[in-house]
Parts: structure tokens; sequence; C-alpha cells
């Protein structure tokens, strides 16, 4: 398919508001049929991995080998994954990975990897530099992140040394979801009294500036369905 921008954008306006505050959100960023197949291809995917950290530590976990974890280990994960979030940094969700050199993506050949490659060239990346001010951006990582009841993304500002990011992004591709079912990209005030939140609607772009205080809320039991998005940074 041929992926496509919403042709009604006003990336002045945009760019004016995102060097006001170092972040914004933006309706309706891609055309309908893009965001639709791209939400379709996601939950399609079987090949989602559950990703934990521990420490420093990355632990990566397939469906398969969660569905032959016991009743005890399940616990066992639960407990250490939220003892790690109350003082600490924590996560838990399912991601699909996209590689960041073109020929790793080629290779892939399916539409995640193509839509990546597609956001960090051409009439996608003019767009996001303009928004941004920042022409410097070369290129935009790619992952699908998907948010079940119980995951969860704690404090941090995204800023990583050699890394060369300039801006952090989050394409949401759930075409319905409510505050109350969590899952927010949450932006604490600096002395921690209240806090700002964009909710992941459909076909929706949240941009933050990097190094941006953020978390992501903890979404609810009675939560529908998975947030489902494609998040990464835009790159040097």
């Amino acid at each position: 398919m041929q992926f496509a921008l919403n042709p009604a954008l006003e990336a002045e306006a945009l760019a004016c508001a995102y060097a006001e505050r170092g972040r914004l959100t933006i309706a309706d960023i891609l055309a309908p049929e893009t965001a639709e197949a791209l939400h379709l291809h996601l939950r399609q995917r079987e090949d989602w991995h559950q990703v934990v950290n521990s420490d420093d530590k990355l632990v990566e976990l397939d469906r398969a080998t969660r569905a032959g974890l016991s009743d005890e280990q399940r616990q066992m994960l639960d407990q250490a994954v939220y003892a790690g979030a109350r003082y600490g940094f924590q996560y838990r969700y399912e991601s699909l990975r996209v590689p960041d050199d073109e020929p790793g993506r080629a290779a892939q050949r399916d539409l995640l990897a193509r839509f990546a490659t597609w956001w960090s060239t051409g009439a996608p990346r003019d767009f996001l530099r303009l928004v941004t001010r920042a022409h410097e951006i070369a290129f935009a990582d790619a992952q699908a992140t998907a948010y079940s009841p119980g995951d969860f993304l704690t404090g941090h500002d995204d800023d990583v040394a050699g890394k060369g990011r300039v801006a952090a992004y989050v394409l949401n591709l759930t075409p319905q979801w409510r505050a109350e079912w969590g899952g927010l990209l949450l932006f604490p005030d600096s002395d921690g009294a209240q806090a700002e939140a964009f909710i992941p609607g459909f076909n929706r772009l949240s941009l933050l500036r990097v190094p941006q205080p953020h978390s992501v809320t903890e979404v609810s039991r009675a939560a529908a369905f998975r947030r489902y998005a494609i998040t990464g940074w835009l790159r040097r």
C-alpha cells in the first residue's frame, strides 16, 4: 500500500505550538486508510514479545514462553515487576522491533518495517523536521508497542548519551479508548503537584522534545482493547 500523511496538516502552526511547550499532540496525522491498515496489521501480528526490565537488563518473553509459565511463575514475575516500579524505573509491555538500518528493514518486508522506512524519509521526515524545527533529524527509529491490562512505563526522560535523540514520538493506533482505561502519556510539573496527560486517541501523534520527564500510566483491567502504538525517537 501507499502510505500518506493527512494533507490538511498545518506544519507552521504546529511548529509554533511545539516551540512554546516542547510537546504537542497532533490529531489525524495520517490519511485514514494508512492508520486503519497499520492498526489491522498490528492486531494480526502473532510475533509480539513482552519486554520487561530488570535493573539495566532487558528481558524478552515470546508468547509461547509466557504460555508455558506456571501460575506461580506468573505471580513471581508480577511481584518483581511491581516491586521495581515502586521506587525505580520499570516497564512492561509487548513490542515488535524494527531494525534501524535500511537493509534490515528491507529484509523484513512487513508493513511495519515499510512504514518505518517511509516515516524516516521524504515528506514525513520533512514534516517532522518542520514541526520540531530540528533540520538535523536524519531518521526515525521505530517499534510497535501494545499495552495490555497491568502494563506501564514509569518516569524517565529519554536522554541517553550517544543516541542522538532529538524528539520522542508516539503514534497511537487504537480506534477506541477512554481516559479512565489508563495508558496515558503523562507529564508531571517540576514540583510533582500536577501533571498533563495525552490520551491515546486513534491516529493521533504525540511529539515531545528530549529530554523531558514523562511516563505511561498503567492500563486498567477495565480496558476493552490493547493500547497499540508505533513509538520511537527522531534522531540525528
